[in-house]
Formats: C-alpha cells, structure tokens, sequence
C-alpha cells in the first residue's frame, strides 16, 4: 500500500549521477564537512517521497535504502509532516525533565502496547539507536547488580564508546578510536549460511562460551539483534533466539532485543521478534520510530525499567517534542496503512526475483531476510568465499542507474535492500530489473 505523494514516482536520469550542481555541493562539502563523515552517493537532495530520492539536478532515483531502514512511513509522510508542522506551531522543547508534555507519554503508551509480551511495560525515550542502547545496559546492570554484557559476532550497536565496544567490525566503525569500554564479551552468532548449524546446537555453542568465559551469574544483559543488520542481514537458525531467551530467564540475566533497525513493520511483522514469538525482558527501537525525526527508546518489563533511581535516565533532547508528535504521526500511518502487509508483500515480490538473478549468475551465496530487509550475499562461484569487490561494483553500477542500495557485512559482501514499505509496485519492479541488469553485465553471465 502507498502513502500519497506530489512527487512523480518515476527513475529519471536527466545528468550523470552525481550531477553538475551536486557536484558543485560536494566541492563545498569536502571543504567545510569532516573528511570523517562518510557519503554512499554524492548527490544532494531536494526531495523525496513515496519510493522515490530527487536530486538537485533533477534526477530521479528509486530508494532502496529508507536512509538506513527510517523512513519506513516514507519521507514526508502526511500523518508526520501534519503532527510535526502543529508541534513547531506551538512550542518545540521544554525538556520533558523540567515540565513534561502530553506527546511523550502517548509515545510511551503506544511502545508499550504494540512492543511483545502482554506484561505491564514502562518505556523512557532518547534520541539515538546507540544512546538506546547504552540506556538498555545502565537499566540490566541496575536491576541486575551485575556488569558483563554478552553481545555476538557480527552485530552492531553503535558509535558511542560503549556501542562500539559492543559492535563487532573494525572498520570503519572501531579503528583507531579505543580504548573501548569493558565488561563486554563476544560470543558466536548463528549464521546459517556459513555455520551449517541448527538454531540449537548454535545456541548451546554460545551458551557454553559464556559459562565457560564469563559465568551466567556475572551476566547483566544478552544484547543481540533479532537479525544482525550492519554484520549482513543475517537471520538466526530456527530455534536460537528461544533458546537464548530461555538461558537468560533461568540465570536472572535481561534479555536485550536491539530492535533499531528491524523494528516498525520493517520486517513484515511489529517487531522481528515476533516472527518466533519471543518476549525480550528490554527492547530499544529508533530508526523507524518517527518517519525520519530523531528518536529512540528502552521499553521493557516495568520492574525492570523503575528499578533505576529517579533522575538515572534522561538527557537535555530525548523524547523532544516535536519528534514525537513525528513518531505519533508515523505510528498511526502504519496502523491504518497496514505497513505490516505492505512489508510482506515486498518480500513476496523480492525474494523470488532476487533468487532468479541467483541462479542466472552465480555470484550470490544466499538470499535472506524477512518483509523489506532483504539482502544478497555476493561471493566467489562455487564457494562461501566472500567478494566484496563485485558487492562495491553492483552497487557502483545500480548508483549510476539511478537506484540508491546500501552495502553492508562483516566481509563487505552483503547487498542491503530496504525499500519504503511505501514503495510501489511499478518501482520496486524496476528496481529490480535495473540490479539484475548490473550482476549480469558485470558476470557476464
């Protein structure tokens, strides 16, 4: 289902990409913006909505990339743009820590209702994915009176100090910047493509590393990604995600669903938790929250989250305003637009032709994901050997077409596809003929 747009929804190359006045940006960019701050695509942006990016030199390119799984609701939604332009109207911060407003509870009452479990919740509001996650670790060791955290190979948390501990890649993410923080320990993640392991037998082996490394009694918090998102879009066998519930349960130790980028329909369900029906004792979501404004949240069991002294959690901008009139405005679009669906039907169209393209080249080890988070892993024929090489070229090549897609994994080997779940069917069809156009001119196949 789509969200009404006044912008043509079309691919339209009118220059090269990038353009002249793009361009012209970017010699700007590069003398007033830290060569730190990374660009997938040197254009520069006038508008954008429905399925569509437009630049400044007019071009049109399809969206496959949701500005990293955020605009779920599409850009510009019109639940969001309406609820944000009478927000500003009538005041834009107070700091709910000095005098509260309405807006930040009803987001609190909304994540309560529709996050898993029946159980009473309470939830507290941040502005990033990562400040979320640090806030989830300050509540476990809280509540628990413990402090090692136990995180998974190929996941990502993160760029504070804390998070990038937490997070496994080097690069760009962790490189040059520690020391990092301690009391985080790395255990195996189930990744079926490569372990060849059932859910079970790949729980256990994590399982028996944090017995055997850090001592169940010593553990404040299990932290993982339903899928891992940044390590490649990788899905747990069948079976894992339960069982690691079931060990924190039985040993007192909170169980931490980092639902940030999954969260939100993304997935073809609420949350990706729900596709094997497990209840985290602490979810954080950001990302897809608030239709493109910036806002994050811990919701969990309620005596979990009160377990933290009065004045423990906050900051100066979490749960502003305006954000959440955003948030409430994207929530309720993807309520009376059953995004839900419209996630599982992109899947439907996805996976099959992305499979095709598989069987016609060769190069692509697995196809996986669920809803609108679906990726290729792209590898040397014939093995599991990673090629990120080919991955950087197809992408390259889609840019130069006009469709934005995003690479990501531990090896650079994973293409990431993360459409707007209001994307429509005629682009996300195109889009897909564009990408197959690429693997094959670059495989000769």
């Amino acid at each position: 289902m789509t969200t009404p747009t006044p912008l043509p929804q079309e691919r339209r190359l009118v220059t090269a990409i990038p353009g002249p006045r793009s361009a012209e940006l970017q010699a700007r960019r590069t003398a007033a913006v830290s060569a730190g701050v990374g660009a997938t695509l040197p254009i520069y942006v006038e508008a954008a909505g429905g399925g569509v990016i437009v630049d400044i030199d007019g071009n049109s390119l399809i969206d496959l990339g949701s500005g990293i799984a955020v605009t779920n609701v599409g850009n510009s939604a019109p639940r969001v743009v309406e609820a944000v332009q009478d927000q500003v109207a009538r005041f834009t911060h107070t700091c709910f820590m000095v005098t509260s407003y309405e807006g930040y509870v009803e987001v609190c009452e909304a994540l309560n209702r529709l996050t898993p479990g029946d159980h009473e919740k309470r939830s507290a509001l941040f502005n990033s994915g990562a400040e979320a996650v640090e806030n989830a670790v300050k509540i476990a060791r809280a509540h628990t009176k413990r402090q090692a955290v136990v995180v998974f190979e190929h996941g990502y948390h993160g760029r504070t100090n804390l998070t990038m501990a937490m997070t496994a890649k080097n690069m760009p993410y962790k490189q040059s910047f520690g020391p990092f923080a301690n009391e985080v320990y790395r255990v195996p993640l189930s990744y079926p493509f490569h372990d060849g392991q059932s859910g079970p037998e790949a729980a256990a082996h994590a399982i028996s590393r944090i017995d055997k490394e850090v001592g169940a009694a010593n553990v404040a918090a299990i932290v993982i990604e339903p899928i891992a998102g940044e390590g490649g879009f990788i899905v747990p066998a069948e079976g894992f995600l339960p069982a690691l519930v079931d060990f924190a349960r039985d040993n007192g130790i909170v169980f931490v669903a980092d639902e940030i980028q999954t969260g939100f329909c993304r997935t073809g369900a609420w949350f990706a938790c729900d596709h094997e029906g497990i209840v985290p004792d602490l979810i954080t979501t950001a990302k897809g929250i608030a239709g493109g404004l910036p806002l994050a949240a811990v919701t969990g069991r309620a005596e979990i989250m009160d377990s933290v002294h009065a004045g423990g959690l906050g900051g100066t901008y979490g749960g502003n305003p305006v954000a959440c009139a955003a948030a409430i405005g994207a929530i309720a679009t993807m309520e009376e637009s059953d995004l839900v669906g419209a996630a599982q039907h992109i899947e439907s169209v996805m996976k099959p032709r992305l499979q095709a393209i598989a069987d016609k080249t060769g190069v692509i080890g697995e196809v996986r994901g669920r809803g609108a988070m679906i990726a290729v892993e792209i590898v040397k024929p014939g093995t599991d050997e990673p090629d990120a090489a080919l991955t950087a070229a197809v992408a390259k090549a889609c840019h130069t077409q006009g469709v934005v897609v995003l690479t990501a994994g531990t090896y650079g080997n994973v293409l990431r596809l993360l459409p707007p779940l209001t994307m429509p069917d005629h682009l996300l069809d195109e889009a897909l003929t564009v990408l197959e156009e690429q693997f094959l001119a670059l495989t000769g196949a």
